[in-house]
């Protein structure tokens, strides 16, 4: 069977040196740049690019090649509360079980696809003795995130109304006005104006009436 997969991918691993012999191990080390769109989209992750470094034991079983390793990366994203850029240094632990496609080292035949279906698609295969880390890697990276990242646990965020950072400025606020009142508000400052000027009115024609006397 041609293999699908690309030995020169730095995500694709090779277990020839395992020999399907069970209780063998290999340790393995290796810097890679990051994948596209590794995280959580639009909210964090690690840049694409960025150097993630991989911890790697397989260990050859039965059923086929154990994997258990460790990654360590850079994220970066945004405060959900204030939109500040936020850091942060990744470890995550993971295991997974890249099975034989064929059979096992007893010789039993794998079972037909229509006995298991559904555990069938969430079964990692090795393919021509590879097998791809990038899913099980995406996953581990997902699951070490922060869902609702903070630039730190008492961030006060942004203000609703006008969007000044409270982190700034905490003493920052509006006068709160009730809707409901708002058109009444409005009526009384329109007829407060219509007094003043009605009373400026009224005392601009006493002095006109007082100077025409003084005249006369």
């Amino acid at each position: 069977m041609n293999t699908r997969l690309d030995h020169r991918n730095p995500l694709v691993f090779d277990t020839h040196e395992l020999g399907r012999r069970p209780g063998a191990m290999q340790r393995l080390s290796r810097e890679i740049p990051a994948p596209a769109d590794l995280g959580l989209a639009g909210v964090i992750g690690v840049p694409e690019g960025a150097p993630v470094k991989i911890d790697l034991r397989l260990e050859s079983v039965m059923e086929g090649v154990l994997v258990t390793g460790t990654v360590r990366a850079s994220a970066e994203g945004e405060c959900v509360r204030c939109l500040e850029s936020v850091g942060r240094e990744l470890k995550a632990d993971f295991q997974e079980m890249f099975s034989y496609p064929d059979a096992d080292d007893r010789g039993r035949p794998k079972a037909e696809p229509a006995d298991d279906a559904e555990d069938d698609e969430d079964t990692l295969h090795l393919e021509d003795g590879l097998f791809d880390l990038e899913p099980v890697l995406r996953d581990a990276v997902v699951l070490a995130l922060p869902l609702q990242p903070v630039c730190r646990e008492d961030c006060l965020g942004l203000c609703p109304d006008c969007g000044t950072s409270l982190n700034e400025d905490p003493e920052h606020h509006h006068d709160a006005v009730d809707i409901r009142w708002a058109a009444l508000q409005e009526l009384v400052v329109t007829d407060q104006d219509g007094e003043k000027d009605n009373m400026s009115g009224t005392a601009s024609d006493d002095v006109q009436s007082a100077a025409e006397k003084q005249e006369k």
